[in-house]
């Protein structure tokens, strides 16, 4: 298919129906349209989902386990999916616990990380009882403190700032000065504290990058957290139970990306979980994954409200835009704005085709889901698809500018 129309992976191929009306869900989309009720909305499939981690599993060492970042969807529905599928949740913020605590998920299996943590936060986390990843000196009184009051050792283990960045990846979260974590030169003396107060202590959270399609990037960040957190240990007020190691495993968005090759990720991850049963035994290797597990199962569908032409371009104006996916539109990381996979949903290649710009009805030159792409002529009332749209799509946008409606969002 043309890299500029409907994009990039032949996954997508097998979502297509033979009257060229794309399938999602086992509906076709204008089916699904008239099931949610309204345009825009999201929706993702439980099947692309389960099989995603599914595959996961098949391709990684048994005793590497997984946790879900709960930040890339937090839609209710998913995570409750995902808490049936994974062996732990990972949360950034008070508003994210509640979620995973409403889950079947165990709170001694849930963790909690995220500068800037309130004192009800923490106070809540530790009457949970979940693993609450320290980020500064400061933050560890408190969490002291909070125990003391409830009469709990709040479960704790330190995020480590180390002095490595994840190469080539989409966004860093180490190898310098960072708002996250304690910088692994400072980790000694908070270890010493923690000796000192109420606290049970866990082990290590090292989260070095994102969005990565390297496995040789990824496997160097991998051995090097596990070789730091271990070095690390030898100040540790106990024994060494948990290591998480973050994730960062990238989803080709683009045309031109290629997905993430597991194989030498897998190798590398038997070596570190030999490594550190050799160094503490019995530790737990917890990968920690958001994108990687939900974007590809996930669409933004909008409708064309109006085709316009200007100076020649054509544009198909829709009832949705960046409020909604503010990653699509380019402005949630991107250093030069590339498109997401996009096409006419109910005329996927059939007929006439043309090159246009998808944008929606905000007042700002932003507002761009497609730019000059690729895709079946569309008339007023066709459905625009944006796919790998399941992870940070409606959490991550700007819903509330210029006052329009939120989009639906469904689980099928």
């Amino acid at each position: 298919m043309n890299a500029r129309g409907l994009p990039v992976h032949a996954a997508l191929q097998q979502l297509v129906s033979d009257d060229d009306v794309l399938r999602f869900g086992g509906l076709p989309l204008t089916r699904l349209a008239q099931r949610v009720g309204r345009t825009p909305f999201y929706a993702y499939d439980r099947a692309r989902i389960a099989q995603r981690v599914a595959s996961l599993r098949a391709a990684l060492p048994a005793g590497v386990h997984l946790h879900y970042a709960l930040k890339a969807n937090p839609m209710p529905a998913v995570v409750q999916l995902l808490a049936s599928l994974v062996d732990g949740i990972d949360v950034a913020s008070g508003g994210e616990l509640a979620k995973a605590l409403d889950t079947t998920m165990a709170p001694a299996s849930i963790s909690f990380a995220g500068p800037g943590k309130s004192e009800s936060e923490l106070s809540r986390a530790v009457a949970a009882g979940v693993l609450i990843n320290v980020e500064s000196g400061a933050e560890l009184e408190k969490l002291a403190r909070a125990g003391d009051r409830l009469g709990v050792a709040a479960r704790v283990s330190v995020r480590v700032n180390p002095d490595f960045a994840l190469r080539r990846a989409g966004m860093r979260m180490g190898g310098g000065a960072q708002p996250f974590g304690v910088d692994a030169a400072l980790v000694p003396a908070l270890l010493a504290r923690i000796a000192q107060l109420h606290l049970d202590f866990h082990g290590f959270h090292l989260f070095s990058g994102s969005q990565n399609l390297s496995a040789v990037a990824l496997a160097e960040a991998q051995a090097a957290s596990v070789g730091l957190a271990l070095q690390l240990a030898h100040d540790a007020p106990g024994p060494l139970k948990t290591l998480n190691i973050g994730g960062g495993f990238g989803v080709p968005y683009f045309p031109g990306d290629m997905p993430l090759d597991l194989a030498p990720l897998a190798d590398n991850l038997q070596r570190q979980l030999h490594k550190l049963a050799l160094a503490a035994p019995g530790a737990r290797l917890n990968i920690e994954l958001g994108r990687y597990l939900v974007a590809e199962a996930g669409i933004y569908v909008c409708k064309v409200i109006e085709r316009k032409l200007s100076h020649g371009q054509v544009f198909l104006v829709t009832d949705g835009g960046l409020h909604h996916h503010l990653a699509a539109s380019g402005n949630f990381g991107q250093l030069i704005r590339k498109n997401y996979p996009v096409a006419i949903g109910n005329r996927l290649h059939g007929g006439e085709r043309e090159i246009v710009s998808v944008v929606g009805p905000l007042c700002t030159p932003l507002d761009l889901l497609a730019e000059q792409m690729e895709m079946a002529r569309a008339s007023d009332g066709d459905l625009v698809v944006v796919f790998q749209s399941g992870a940070y799509g409606l959490s991550a946008s700007p819903t509330g500018f210029l006052g329009h409606p939120l989009p639906a969002e469904v689980l099928v």
